[in-house]
């Protein structure tokens, strides 16, 4: 979810953080491309991804106003120019599929796209329907992943996804859940499913994950993509009036999204997380937490005790 209204001092961003180094003790999962682009590997192939990626929930969901969706082309073209690669959407977000199809069509170099939907209906005939307009919405022949959105008729729909990744017509599948919602169903789903990718909520306060879910997933050798790492814009409201700890300058942030995103992709199980955003300067805030060094264990626990202090 995008965040909200805050302070124009939110808005600075260390453009010069791509030539950093990354943080020693990383675990041999972690990466950083030529320019200091912090990836991560998919557990199941090795193939790495940026640690962040962009959610598409209501921020895309413009209709077909050519303001608004000129607007979301420069958000996504930034995104990809500061090495972006997961866009993540579902049927869910109104007409955020056929803004990102549109964006997408408009972007001379998209070559980093990792492209990721979901199927949101019940019944697997209406799922099948669903997920052959997606594909021309986002005008894919194929999908790198497909996921079963909030665990809707997860059994019916993850047939037709094993077909279809067994014909190579999608790369990777999932589940998803948000909220911190249904986590003992997923649960269950991720210790007896042929899945490669679980997507749920984890933040610097919404920390449910780390008792179950995150480990499991270790275990599993599935992908985490992280959604809500600012907790719907709430994590802004608690923390944005605060100044930067002067640890933030430890870890390369410049910015109080920096210092969230940091905290859920610094968990060794997480591949990448998922902030939206509407605009191009919360963009290039989000994607500088990239780059730079990331929080070790000890640090990590800093900054939830500070969390919890506030």
């Amino acid at each position: 979810m995008s965040r909200r209204p805050i302070d124009p001092c939110r808005r600075a961003l260390l453009l010069s953080m791509g030539a950093l180094g990354v943080a020693a003790g990383l675990g041999p999962a972690w990466a950083a491309a030529p320019s200091g682009l912090l990836r991560r590997a998919v557990p199941r192939t090795g193939e790495m991804l940026p640690l962040i990626g962009m959610g598409s929930w209501i921020t895309f969901n413009v209709g077909k106003d050519p303001a608004l969706r000129a607007e979301r082309v420069k958000v996504l073209q930034a995104f990809f120019e500061r090495g972006g690669g997961m866009v993540d959407s579902s049927p869910m977000y109104g007409s955020s599929e056929e803004v990102i199809g549109h964006c997408l069509g408009q972007i001379a170099d998209t070559g980093g796209l990792f492209a990721a939907t979901k199927v949101w209906t019940p019944f697997q005939w209406l799922g099948v329907k669903q997920m052959e307009e997606s594909e021309r919405l986002w005008g894919k022949r194929r999908f790198d992943l497909m996921q079963v959105h909030n665990l809707l008729d997860w059994d019916a729909h993850l047939e037709t996804l094993k077909g279809w990744k067994a014909e190579g017509r999608i790369r990777y599948i999932g589940i998803t859940t948000s909220h911190g919602s249904r986590h003992a169903e997923m649960a269950d789903i991720m210790a007896t499913q042929p899945i490669d990718f679980v997507q749920f909520t984890y933040n610097l306060l919404d920390r449910e994950a780390e008792a179950r879910l995150l480990p499991l997933a270790a275990e599993r050798g599935l992908g985490v993509i992280v959604n809500r790492p600012f907790q719907g814009g709430d994590l802004f409201d608690r923390f944005a009036k605060q100044p930067l700890p002067d640890w933030a300058a430890e870890i390369d942030c410049a910015n109080w999204a920096q210092i969230f995103l940091k905290f859920a992709v610094s968990h060794p199980a997480v591949t990448c997380a998922i902030p939206a955003t509407s605009r191009v300067d919360h963009m290039l805030e989000n994607m500088g937490a990239c780059y730079g060094r990331l929080p070790d264990a000890a640090t990590r626990a800093r900054m939830v005790r500070y969390a919890d202090s506030l």
